[in-house]
């Protein structure tokens, strides 16, 4: 499991309204190429480990405003949960956010790739809130555009 804490020099209620959209979580979260939503409370996530497509669906069971954000999976071939709390700073001007993020498997032990994937997330979770704190204080959070599979691989290449 995955569990970062970063402060960001936002409102809490700003910082809550950035993150409480799971299709804006590929702007800051690299290793997931796209979420769409089906509905209000669900979710359907994609992103490629090594030659692998893995699809996961996921519910809200926790949206409790300016306060918690969570969600766990309720089909697909990798499990995720994901827990953000949010605690007013500084009499509400800052925010600091707890994220927790966990990768399992369904059944039996992952493979290399995968494995390596689950066991990289907390660095990876890391360096994704140092982005999030970064477009979010500069204001470009909403503006930036989600990196399709192609342009992602043409930056790598």
């Amino acid at each position: 499991m995955a569990h970062e804490r970063i402060e960001i020099d936002l409102p809490l209620a700003k910082v809550y309204e950035l993150l409480s959209n799971p299709v804006e979580f590929p702007k800051f979260l690299e290793r997931i190429d796209k979420v769409e939503r089906v509905n209000s409370q669900t979710f359907e996530y994609k992103t490629m480990i090594g030659d692998e497509e893995y699809s996961w669906t996921t519910n809200l069971i926790d949206n409790l405003r300016n306060t918690r954000f969570a969600w766990i999976t309720i089909s697909g071939n990798l499990n995720q949960t994901g827990t953000i709390r949010f605690t007013p700073l500084d009499n509400g001007e800052r925010t600091r956010v707890e994220f927790s993020l966990d990768y399992r498997t369904f059944f039996g032990e992952p493979e290399e790739e995968l494995a390596s994937f689950i066991e990289d997330s907390p660095a990876q979770l890391a360096k994704d809130l140092a982005k999030f704190k970064e477009l979010a204080e500069g204001g470009t959070f909403k503006e930036t555009p989600i990196e399709t599979d192609e342009e992602k691989e043409e930056v790598t290449a």
